[in-house]
């Protein structure tokens, strides 16, 4: 009897974290390992360091592609080098999608840092610095059209994301966002005591394209014990005092909470771009 072939998938990583430690690169991998075990696939991926090698995939060489976060101003880089040729990656990916002849759609999600420079590009919002550091577990409140969004299937509304920015996406362009399709789909917490706009979560830029502003591959347990090393406790109450730090590792040991967005919004989206690689070689 012959043994199943697995289906073979081929990811590129684009890393925006410019050499900075992270634990963002370390969640991906996992996702994408835990991933092809659980669907019986062969996912290859290779990783680019997009910001101090100017590294961008070939776009017919992958399937799928995720874009991450990274530290810094999504605002100052505008111009540079490595952004140029950021922007230049994703045309080409445009130009793939837009092109009848290619059968084969390539997905791409971007995170964080990756959403916000997208959203700068599209011009379909202001990105802007705010007030103080968001750090922490936060619910996002899902929008008419994050209801019946794929990547969100399986969560409640609110869901809890681990947010981590000095930057937000804020003021929606409508006429822009109608006229290339694109929806918005979360915000954060809304509070209508509070004068401040609510930042826009995350966007579904096309039918191929999606991201959000909080890290959906953030690990609870990998997150919580790298939170209980002495040296990043220190920093951490130092940074946003005691009371946050207790508040992170309790909410990320909550199975409702990051657990549950963890086994959710990357696989969710992974599970579109492999049905339709699927679709697209039959």
């Amino acid at each position: 009897m012959k043994l199943q072939e697995k289906r073979s998938i081929r990811v590129a990583i684009l890393d925006l974290y410019e050499g900075v430690p992270n634990q963002g690169m370390r969640c991906i991998r996992e996702i994408l390992n835990q991933y092809a075990e659980a669907n019986f696939l062969d996912i290859m991926w290779d990783e680019f360091e997009v910001r101090r090698e100017l590294q961008t995939p070939n776009v017919a060489s992958y399937d799928i592609f995720i874009s991450s976060g990274g530290p810094g101003s999504p605002i100052d880089s505008e111009g540079s080098e490595w952004e140029n040729k950021y922007f230049k990656w994703l045309g080409s990916v445009e130009k793939w999608n837009n092109n009848p002849g290619n059968y084969n759609r390539k997905f791409v999600f971007f995170i964080c840092h990756s959403f916000q420079l997208v959203c700068r590009h599209y011009r379909i919002a202001e990105v802007i610095k705010r007030r103080s550091t968001s750090f922490g577990v936060f619910p996002m409140h899902l929008l008419d059209s994050g209801r019946d969004e794929i990547i969100f299937e399986g969560l409640s509304d609110p869901f809890y994301a681990v947010d981590s920015r000095d930057y937000q996406v804020i003021k929606p362009n409508h006429n822009k966002l109608t006229e290339m399709g694109s929806a918005i789909l979360c915000i954060e917490k809304e509070r209508p005591h509070v004068q401040l706009e609510r930042a826009i979560m995350a966007v579904r830029f096309n039918e191929y394209m999606v991201g959000t502003q909080f890290h959906p591959e953030a690990d609870a347990i990998g997150m919580s014990m790298y939170l209980q090393r002495e040296d990043k406790k220190e920093s951490v109450i130092a940074a946003h005092g005691e009371a946050k730090w207790s508040s992170m590792i309790e909410q990320l040991n909550d199975p409702d909470k990051i657990l549950w967005t963890y086994a959710h919004v990357l696989p969710n989206f992974l599970n579109q771009s492999v049905e339709h690689l699927q679709t697209a070689v039959l």
